[in-house]
């Protein structure tokens, strides 16, 4: 019965995913119990149980104030696990608590020491930097930091809406540029468009016909169409050089039949009208004799 109770005393069960540091009247063993039957000395010894699992620790928020002057809340998360038993069951008496503290100390510290635009856009750096600043202390007291990442950047609503506007005033400048860069580039087709008519007329007409094409399409009851003077001057160009000649030849024929015309006949002297402008002379030298 005796012998019954003293096996029970000494015997403990390790988990998979446990370890056993056994403390012998006080002082520490150097072997680490690993899982399965582990015995001990009734009385004597004090086994203590380490877990080796990863634990996830949330970090409670901090308000924090950033180095360009903005009031922010930034929580954050530690995955950690233990790597040496010993070191924990001896150094810290508690290591959860502890690695708590100086994740804390470390997110204000780095909420501080950074801007705005790297809370929010540069969160892989900012998470490398913290889990160094964690990892340091924690390295002496047998536990690993795996990862620490930023969850939430909070922002006061006076600078939400700032950001807001001025992320509206980014998507606007850029809007502008676009539109911007379109027009130049739709001037430089025009103007190739322009050397290629000049140095072609008839395809002046055919962009004219094609427009007639494209207004007929709608069905309207009027049709405003311009007459450029360009397809004038084409149309001048085209006209077929035979005119010309035929015209001269007109000019030339016309001339003889100018100079051939018979002149017209002389009108003969009346006696009896003669005979009266002699007297009406006389009359008038008397006259003026008197």
């Amino acid at each position: 019965m005796l012998g019954a109770v003293v096996l029970c005393a000494s015997v403990r069960v390790i988990k998979q995913f446990e370890r056993g540091v056994v403390l012998r009247f006080g002082k520490v063993r150097s072997e680490i119990r690993g899982p399965g039957l582990a015995l001990i000395a009734p009385f004597a010894d004090r086994l203590h149980k380490v877990n080796m699992q990863i634990i996830t620790m949330p970090v409670p928020a901090q308000d924090g104030i950033t180095r360009d002057n903005v009031t922010v809340r930034v929580d954050a998360v530690v995955y950690f696990r233990v790597v040496d038993p010993l070191r924990v069951v001896v150094d810290v008496q508690d290591y959860e608590s502890a690695i708590q503290q100086v994740a804390l100390a470390s997110l204000r510290s780095v909420i501080g020491k950074s801007e705005l635009d790297d809370l929010l856009s540069n969160r892989e750096h900012l998470n490398e930097g913290l889990e160094l600043m964690i990892d340091s202390p924690a390295v002496g007291w047998g536990v690993h930091i795996d990862r620490v990442e930023i969850k939430d950047v909070a922002l006061p609503e006076t600078m939400k809406r700032s950001m807001s506007r001025q992320a509206e005033a980014e998507r606007e400048r850029r809007s502008r540029v676009i539109t911007a860069e379109g027009e130049l580039q739709a001037s430089q087709k025009l103007a190739l468009a322009a050397e290629t008519m000049t140095e072609h007329p008839a395809a002046l007409q055919l962009r004219l016909l094609q427009t007639v094409v494209e207004v007929a399409a709608e069905k309207n009851s009027t049709l405003v169409l311009p007459f450029p003077v360009e397809l004038l001057r084409f149309l001048e160009r085209a006209t077929p050089p035979e005119a010309a000649p035929a015209a001269a030849a007109v000019g030339t024929s016309a001339a003889p039949s100018i100079a051939a015309r018979p002149e017209r006949p002389s009108v003969q002297a009346d006696p009896l009208l003669d005979t009266q402008r002699l007297d009406h002379a006389a009359s008038s030298d008397v006259l003026a004799g008197r």
